[in-house]
């Protein structure tokens, strides 16, 4: 069942559609990550809002740089193909090689581009990389069990609701959340795939 998948090595790579692009994070983008992620509203269910000051979008940067030299998270910026404009950020993390799965997750997408074929695209090419490149069998994604727009936006996408993860995390302000999870197998892959495409033809 297994047999003949690639090596499931995931390394920062640059993915294009005909509407954006996901390339490497890089230092350099501080000024215009912070850009299109300095919006309060974005940070809502997310706790410490990561682009709060350039200061803090810079730490975060460099922290996320960090976590792809130990090989944990693999974080891209969203370009809109049109403008060649930083919209927004997405990356794979909770890599398990030996399981071969990931989590696509910490996305967020400027204000002015929600409600708009940016998350169809950033989404599929994704997941389009994990099972077709990686070999992945399993690629999740998680939200806050109360933020209804995240739930939402990845059923959407074909994502199978799992349950709620109780007191999963504690966040930096001491509360406690639980988190919505997501799933797509490598089985589903297929359907998913196609319904994607035909939303993305739209």
């Amino acid at each position: 069942m297994l047999a003949n998948l690639p090596e499931f090595n995931p390394q920062p790579v640059t993915l294009c559609s005909d509407k954006v692009t996901l390339r490497p994070l890089a230092l350099e983008d501080t000024v215009s990550f912070y850009e299109a992620g300095n919006d309060p509203q974005l940070w809502e269910w997310v706790i410490p809002n990561q682009c709060e000051s350039l200061t803090t979008t810079r730490q975060w940067i460099e922290s996320s740089l960090e976590s792809l030299k130990q090989g944990e998270h693999i974080p891209f910026v969203i370009i809109d193909n049109s403008s060649n404009r930083i919209i927004g950020s997405t990356r794979y993390c909770s890599i398990v090689s030996a399981d071969r799965g990931i989590e696509i997750g910490f996305t967020f997408i400027a204000a002015d581009f929600q409600r708009s074929y940016v998350n169809t695209h950033a989404k599929f090419l994704l997941l389009q990389h994990a099972f077709e490149q990686l070999g992945a069998i399993r690629v999740q994604l998680k939200t806050h069990e109360n933020n209804q727009r995240s739930r939402k936006a990845i059923a959407r996408i074909g994502g199978v609701f799992e349950g709620i993860v109780r007191h999963q995390r504690i966040q930096s302000d001491g509360s406690i959340r639980n988190t919505a999870l997501f799933s797509i197998t490598h089985l589903e892959w297929p359907q998913v795939k196609a319904t994607l495409e035909k939303a993305m033809k739209r």
